[in-house]
Protein backbone atom coordinates (compact mmCIF):
# COMPACT_ATOMS: atom_id res chain seq x y z
CA UNK A 1 0.00 0.00 0.00
CA UNK A 2 1.32 3.25 -0.98
CA UNK A 3 1.40 5.39 1.87
CA UNK A 4 0.19 9.36 1.66
CA UNK A 5 2.46 11.95 2.61
CA UNK A 6 1.01 14.27 5.32
CA UNK A 7 0.05 17.02 3.11
CA UNK A 8 -2.21 15.04 0.75
CA UNK A 9 -4.13 13.47 4.12
CA UNK A 10 -4.74 16.87 5.20
CA UNK A 11 -6.03 17.72 1.71
CA UNK A 12 -8.58 14.62 1.82
CA UNK A 13 -9.43 14.90 5.36
CA UNK A 14 -10.07 18.60 4.55
CA UNK A 15 -12.38 17.62 1.51
CA UNK A 16 -14.65 15.42 3.63
CA UNK A 17 -15.04 17.58 6.24
CA UNK A 18 -16.53 20.13 3.76
CA UNK A 19 -18.64 17.48 1.96
CA UNK A 20 -20.30 16.77 5.59
CA UNK A 21 -20.93 20.35 6.50
CA UNK A 22 -22.62 20.93 2.80
CA UNK A 23 -24.50 17.90 3.23
CA UNK A 24 -25.73 18.78 6.34
CA UNK A 25 -26.84 22.68 5.11
CA UNK A 26 -28.45 20.66 2.05
CA UNK A 27 -30.73 18.92 4.54
CA UNK A 28 -31.38 21.51 6.91
CA UNK A 29 -32.92 24.08 3.86
CA UNK A 30 -35.92 21.25 3.68
CA UNK A 31 -37.26 22.34 7.38
CA UNK A 32 -39.95 25.26 7.63
CA UNK A 33 -38.34 28.35 8.67
CA UNK A 34 -39.38 29.33 12.20
CA UNK A 35 -41.69 32.11 12.45
CA UNK A 36 -40.57 35.13 14.42
CA UNK A 37 -42.91 35.60 17.65
CA UNK A 38 -45.69 37.67 16.44
CA UNK A 39 -47.84 39.98 19.35
CA UNK A 40 -51.60 39.01 18.76
CA UNK A 41 -53.76 42.20 17.57
CA UNK A 42 -55.66 44.42 20.45
CA UNK A 43 -59.19 43.84 20.38
CA UNK A 44 -61.79 45.98 21.93
CA UNK A 45 -63.84 44.17 24.31
CA UNK A 46 -67.62 43.20 23.09
CA UNK A 47 -69.75 45.79 24.45
CA UNK A 48 -72.73 44.44 26.40
CA UNK A 49 -76.14 45.01 25.07
CA UNK A 50 -79.23 45.83 27.52
CA UNK A 51 -82.72 45.67 26.96
CA UNK A 52 -83.36 48.61 28.93
CA UNK A 53 -87.46 49.69 29.51
CA UNK A 54 -88.08 53.60 31.44
CA UNK A 55 -90.73 52.89 34.48
CA UNK A 56 -93.84 54.49 33.47
CA UNK A 57 -97.15 55.81 35.00
CA UNK A 58 -99.92 53.93 33.75
CA UNK A 59 -103.43 52.58 34.42
CA UNK A 60 -102.93 48.67 35.53
CA UNK A 61 -105.90 46.20 36.16
CA UNK A 62 -105.39 42.34 36.72
CA UNK A 63 -108.35 40.86 35.09
CA UNK A 64 -109.91 37.15 33.70
CA UNK A 65 -110.53 35.93 30.30
CA UNK A 66 -111.69 33.41 27.92
CA UNK A 67 -114.60 31.59 26.50
CA UNK A 68 -117.48 31.11 28.26
CA UNK A 69 -120.80 28.65 27.22
CA UNK A 70 -124.26 29.38 27.64
CA UNK A 71 -126.12 26.93 29.71
CA UNK A 72 -129.52 26.17 30.97
CA UNK A 73 -130.20 28.15 34.28
CA UNK A 74 -132.58 25.86 35.12
CA UNK A 75 -130.72 21.91 34.84
CA UNK A 76 -131.81 18.61 36.01
CA UNK A 77 -129.51 15.99 36.93
CA UNK A 78 -130.19 12.64 36.71
CA UNK A 79 -128.79 10.12 38.84
CA UNK A 80 -129.80 7.10 40.91
CA UNK A 81 -129.40 7.59 44.87
CA UNK A 82 -128.20 3.70 45.49
CA UNK A 83 -126.19 1.26 43.60
CA UNK A 84 -128.72 0.68 40.84
CA UNK A 85 -127.34 -2.97 39.42
CA UNK A 86 -126.93 -3.82 35.50
CA UNK A 87 -127.84 -1.00 33.04
CA UNK A 88 -130.86 -2.81 30.58
CA UNK A 89 -130.80 1.13 28.16
CA UNK A 90 -130.67 4.50 28.34
CA UNK A 91 -133.62 5.85 26.42
CA UNK A 92 -133.03 9.20 25.45
CA UNK A 93 -129.98 10.73 22.92
CA UNK A 94 -128.34 14.32 23.01
CA UNK A 95 -131.00 17.00 21.63
CA UNK A 96 -134.12 14.87 22.50
CA UNK A 97 -137.22 16.75 24.22
CA UNK A 98 -138.39 15.59 27.36
CA UNK A 99 -141.35 15.91 29.44
CA UNK A 100 -141.88 15.31 33.44
CA UNK A 101 -142.16 11.46 34.18
CA UNK A 102 -140.93 10.18 30.97
CA UNK A 103 -138.32 7.48 31.86
CA UNK A 104 -134.77 7.97 30.75
CA UNK A 105 -132.72 5.10 32.15
CA UNK A 106 -133.85 1.55 33.48
CA UNK A 107 -131.62 -1.01 35.43
CA UNK A 108 -132.49 -4.93 35.69
CA UNK A 109 -134.88 -5.86 38.51
CA UNK A 110 -134.54 -9.28 39.01
CA UNK A 111 -137.61 -10.64 37.97
CA UNK A 112 -139.26 -7.97 40.48
CA UNK A 113 -142.42 -7.88 38.27
CA UNK A 114 -142.85 -11.82 38.84
CA UNK A 115 -142.32 -10.85 42.57
CA UNK A 116 -144.82 -8.35 42.85
CA UNK A 117 -147.81 -10.48 41.04
CA UNK A 118 -147.40 -12.97 43.37
CA UNK A 119 -147.53 -10.53 46.34
CA UNK A 120 -150.62 -8.86 44.81
CA UNK A 121 -152.07 -12.62 44.17
CA UNK A 122 -150.69 -13.35 48.13
CA UNK A 123 -152.47 -9.96 49.52
CA UNK A 124 -155.94 -11.03 47.47
CA UNK A 125 -156.28 -14.17 49.07
CA UNK A 126 -155.38 -12.83 52.54
CA UNK A 127 -158.51 -10.41 51.92
CA UNK A 128 -160.77 -13.40 50.72
CA UNK A 129 -159.78 -15.44 54.30
CA UNK A 130 -160.43 -11.82 56.19
CA UNK A 131 -164.06 -11.52 54.75
CA UNK A 132 -164.61 -14.86 56.03
CA UNK A 133 -163.36 -14.52 59.11
CA UNK A 134 -165.17 -11.51 59.60
CA UNK A 135 -168.22 -13.27 58.29
CA UNK A 136 -168.17 -16.39 60.62
CA UNK A 137 -166.32 -15.23 63.96
CA UNK A 138 -167.21 -11.51 63.83
CA UNK A 139 -164.38 -8.39 64.01
CA UNK A 140 -163.16 -9.09 67.33
CA UNK A 141 -162.36 -12.52 66.77
CA UNK A 142 -158.07 -12.77 67.61
CA UNK A 143 -158.14 -15.12 64.41
CA UNK A 144 -159.76 -11.84 62.50
CA UNK A 145 -156.99 -9.71 64.14
CA UNK A 146 -154.14 -11.83 63.06
CA UNK A 147 -155.83 -11.68 59.35
CA UNK A 148 -155.20 -7.96 60.05
CA UNK A 149 -151.79 -8.30 60.77
CA UNK A 150 -150.99 -10.66 58.09
CA UNK A 151 -152.26 -7.96 55.51
CA UNK A 152 -150.23 -5.04 56.45
CA UNK A 153 -147.36 -7.31 56.27
CA UNK A 154 -148.27 -8.37 53.11
CA UNK A 155 -148.94 -5.18 51.97
CA UNK A 156 -145.50 -3.62 53.51
CA UNK A 157 -143.80 -6.19 51.22
CA UNK A 158 -145.60 -5.28 48.39
CA UNK A 159 -144.53 -1.78 48.49
CA UNK A 160 -140.89 -2.35 48.94
CA UNK A 161 -140.87 -4.83 45.86
CA UNK A 162 -142.84 -2.05 43.96
CA UNK A 163 -139.79 0.57 45.60
CA UNK A 164 -137.14 -1.50 44.12
CA UNK A 165 -139.13 -1.16 40.57
CA UNK A 166 -139.63 2.57 41.47
CA UNK A 167 -135.98 2.72 41.72
CA UNK A 168 -134.82 0.83 38.57
CA UNK A 169 -135.73 3.59 36.32
CA UNK A 170 -134.32 7.19 36.40
CA UNK A 171 -137.65 9.64 35.88
CA UNK A 172 -137.53 13.46 34.65
CA UNK A 173 -138.26 15.62 37.20
CA UNK A 174 -139.48 18.19 34.54
CA UNK A 175 -139.42 19.10 31.02
CA UNK A 176 -135.88 19.91 29.22
CA UNK A 177 -134.26 19.06 26.48
CA UNK A 178 -131.13 16.41 27.11
CA UNK A 179 -127.87 17.80 27.15
CA UNK A 180 -125.96 15.17 28.57
CA UNK A 181 -125.65 11.61 28.71
CA UNK A 182 -123.16 9.26 29.74
CA UNK A 183 -121.80 6.98 27.49
CA UNK A 184 -122.87 3.83 29.64
CA UNK A 185 -123.45 0.13 27.39
CA UNK A 186 -125.93 -2.16 28.41
CA UNK A 187 -124.83 -4.66 30.72
CA UNK A 188 -122.43 -2.15 32.86
CA UNK A 189 -122.94 -1.33 36.42
CA UNK A 190 -124.47 1.88 37.72
CA UNK A 191 -123.39 3.67 40.26
CA UNK A 192 -124.74 5.82 43.16
CA UNK A 193 -124.66 9.26 42.10
CA UNK A 194 -123.41 8.81 39.05
CA UNK A 195 -124.71 11.17 36.02
CA UNK A 196 -126.38 9.78 33.59
CA UNK A 197 -128.47 12.39 31.95
CA UNK A 198 -128.68 16.13 32.22
CA UNK A 199 -132.21 17.92 31.02
CA UNK A 200 -131.76 21.49 30.55
CA UNK A 201 -134.61 24.22 29.99
CA UNK A 202 -133.89 26.07 26.87
CA UNK A 203 -135.66 28.92 27.83
CA UNK A 204 -133.90 29.73 31.05
CA UNK A 205 -129.55 30.05 30.14
CA UNK A 206 -126.61 31.97 31.16
CA UNK A 207 -123.15 32.06 30.79
CA UNK A 208 -120.72 29.43 32.68
CA UNK A 209 -116.66 29.87 32.45
CA UNK A 210 -114.80 27.22 33.22
CA UNK A 211 -111.37 27.56 34.63
CA UNK A 212 -108.33 24.86 34.72
CA UNK A 213 -108.41 25.61 38.74
CA UNK A 214 -110.55 27.46 41.76
CA UNK A 215 -106.97 29.49 41.84
CA UNK A 216 -107.95 30.80 38.86
CA UNK A 217 -110.90 32.62 39.65
CA UNK A 218 -109.12 34.20 42.61
CA UNK A 219 -110.61 37.80 43.51
CA UNK A 220 -113.85 37.48 41.52
CA UNK A 221 -116.85 38.16 43.44
CA UNK A 222 -120.54 37.90 42.48
CA UNK A 223 -122.02 41.01 41.04
CA UNK A 224 -118.68 42.43 38.97
CA UNK A 225 -119.10 43.76 35.97
CA UNK A 226 -118.63 41.27 32.85
CA UNK A 227 -117.61 42.22 29.41
CA UNK A 228 -119.12 39.96 26.91
CA UNK A 229 -118.47 39.88 23.51
CA UNK A 230 -120.92 37.52 21.07
CA UNK A 231 -119.92 37.72 17.45
CA UNK A 232 -118.06 40.82 17.52
CA UNK A 233 -120.54 42.57 19.68
CA UNK A 234 -120.27 44.22 23.11
CA UNK A 235 -122.85 43.49 26.16
CA UNK A 236 -122.92 43.71 29.64
CA UNK A 237 -122.91 40.81 32.01
CA UNK A 238 -122.88 40.19 35.74
CA UNK A 239 -121.30 37.37 37.70
CA UNK A 240 -124.27 35.87 39.67
CA UNK A 241 -122.46 33.05 40.83
CA UNK A 242 -118.55 32.46 41.92
CA UNK A 243 -117.08 28.70 43.61
CA UNK A 244 -117.37 30.53 46.75
CA UNK A 245 -121.14 31.17 46.53
CA UNK A 246 -121.90 28.26 44.85
CA UNK A 247 -124.18 26.08 46.97
CA UNK A 248 -123.16 22.51 47.59
CA UNK A 249 -123.93 19.64 45.72
CA UNK A 250 -124.04 15.33 46.42
CA UNK A 251 -123.15 14.67 43.56
CA UNK A 252 -118.91 14.76 42.77
CA UNK A 253 -119.53 16.03 38.98
CA UNK A 254 -121.53 18.71 39.94
CA UNK A 255 -119.40 19.84 42.69
CA UNK A 256 -116.45 19.40 41.06
CA UNK A 257 -117.61 21.69 38.09
CA UNK A 258 -118.66 24.48 40.67
CA UNK A 259 -115.62 24.72 42.02
CA UNK A 260 -114.08 25.97 38.72
CA UNK A 261 -116.65 27.79 37.25
CA UNK A 262 -118.29 31.13 36.91
CA UNK A 263 -122.07 31.66 36.28
CA UNK A 264 -122.62 35.47 34.61
CA UNK A 265 -125.76 36.90 33.84
CA UNK A 266 -125.96 38.58 30.24
CA UNK A 267 -128.37 41.59 29.92
CA UNK A 268 -130.27 41.84 26.98
CA UNK A 269 -128.31 39.02 25.45
CA UNK A 270 -129.84 38.11 21.53
CA UNK A 271 -132.38 36.27 20.86
CA UNK A 272 -129.90 33.69 18.56
CA UNK A 273 -127.91 32.62 21.43
CA UNK A 274 -129.27 29.31 22.66
CA UNK A 275 -127.24 26.80 24.89
CA UNK A 276 -123.99 26.07 24.17
CA UNK A 277 -123.57 29.34 21.94
CA UNK A 278 -120.33 30.66 22.84
CA UNK A 279 -118.87 34.35 24.20
CA UNK A 280 -115.47 36.01 25.41
CA UNK A 281 -115.94 37.33 28.89
CA UNK A 282 -113.49 39.51 30.67
CA UNK A 283 -113.81 40.18 34.26
CA UNK A 284 -111.83 42.70 35.60
CA UNK A 285 -110.85 42.05 39.37
CA UNK A 286 -108.29 44.38 40.23
CA UNK A 287 -107.51 48.12 38.91
CA UNK A 288 -105.50 51.02 39.46
CA UNK A 289 -105.02 54.43 37.70
CA UNK A 290 -101.60 56.46 37.47
CA UNK A 291 -99.52 53.87 39.06
CA UNK A 292 -95.43 53.12 38.55
CA UNK A 293 -96.05 50.35 36.14
CA UNK A 294 -92.67 48.33 34.43
CA UNK A 295 -92.90 45.32 32.48
CA UNK A 296 -93.06 42.07 34.46
CA UNK A 297 -89.97 41.39 32.53
CA UNK A 298 -88.34 43.50 34.49
CA UNK A 299 -89.36 42.73 37.85
CA UNK A 300 -86.84 39.94 39.40
CA UNK A 301 -87.42 37.71 42.29
CA UNK A 302 -84.76 35.51 44.62
CA UNK A 303 -84.96 33.74 47.66
CA UNK A 304 -88.69 36.08 48.27
CA UNK A 305 -86.87 38.76 47.34
CA UNK A 306 -88.61 41.56 44.63
CA UNK A 307 -86.00 43.50 43.15
CA UNK A 308 -84.97 45.28 39.54
CA UNK A 309 -81.98 46.46 38.15
CA UNK A 310 -81.81 50.04 37.11
CA UNK A 311 -78.74 51.57 34.44
CA UNK A 312 -77.14 53.83 36.28
CA UNK A 313 -74.61 55.42 34.50
CA UNK A 314 -72.74 52.57 32.97
CA UNK A 315 -72.91 50.12 35.78
CA UNK A 316 -76.28 48.66 36.78
CA UNK A 317 -77.64 48.79 40.20
CA UNK A 318 -80.30 46.58 42.10
CA UNK A 319 -83.37 48.01 43.86
CA UNK A 320 -85.63 46.10 46.12
CA UNK A 321 -88.99 47.10 45.03
CA UNK A 322 -92.70 46.46 46.78
CA UNK A 323 -94.90 44.95 43.65
CA UNK A 324 -98.64 45.59 43.81
CA UNK A 325 -101.34 44.40 40.97
CA UNK A 326 -99.52 41.95 38.82
CA UNK A 327 -101.18 41.31 35.85
CA UNK A 328 -100.44 39.20 32.05
CA UNK A 329 -97.89 41.63 31.11
CA UNK A 330 -97.12 44.26 33.62
CA UNK A 331 -96.77 44.76 37.18
CA UNK A 332 -97.26 47.85 39.90
CA UNK A 333 -94.36 48.70 41.49
CA UNK A 334 -95.20 50.53 45.18
CA UNK A 335 -92.31 51.46 46.33
CA UNK A 336 -88.59 51.54 45.40
CA UNK A 337 -88.29 53.30 42.05
CA UNK A 338 -89.95 56.35 40.18
CA UNK A 339 -91.25 56.77 36.66
CA UNK A 340 -88.49 57.26 34.22
CA UNK A 341 -85.99 55.60 36.01
CA UNK A 342 -84.69 52.59 33.21
CA UNK A 343 -85.27 49.24 33.87
CA UNK A 344 -82.98 46.49 32.76
CA UNK A 345 -85.02 43.65 31.52
CA UNK A 346 -84.39 40.00 33.10
CA UNK A 347 -84.12 38.33 29.13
Amino acid sequence: MVKLSNKLSRKLLLLAAVGIVTGTLSGCSLLPVEEEDLQPPLVQPVKETLNVVEAKRSTIAKQITGVATFVSDKTNYLYYKTPAGKLISIDVKLGDKVKAGDVVASTETSELETKIRLQEIAIEKVKISFMQEIADKGAEDPAVRLKVLDMESAQLQLKALQTQVANSRLVAQSDGIVTFVEPLKSGEEVSAYKQIVTLSDPSQIKLVYTASSQNDLAGVEVNMDVAVKIKDKMYSGKVVQTPISAAPSDNKTIQDKNNKSLVIDVKDAPSDATIGSQADITVVTEKRDNVVVIPRAGLRSYMGRDYVQVLDGESRKEIDVEKGIVAATEVEIRKGISDGQKIIMNN
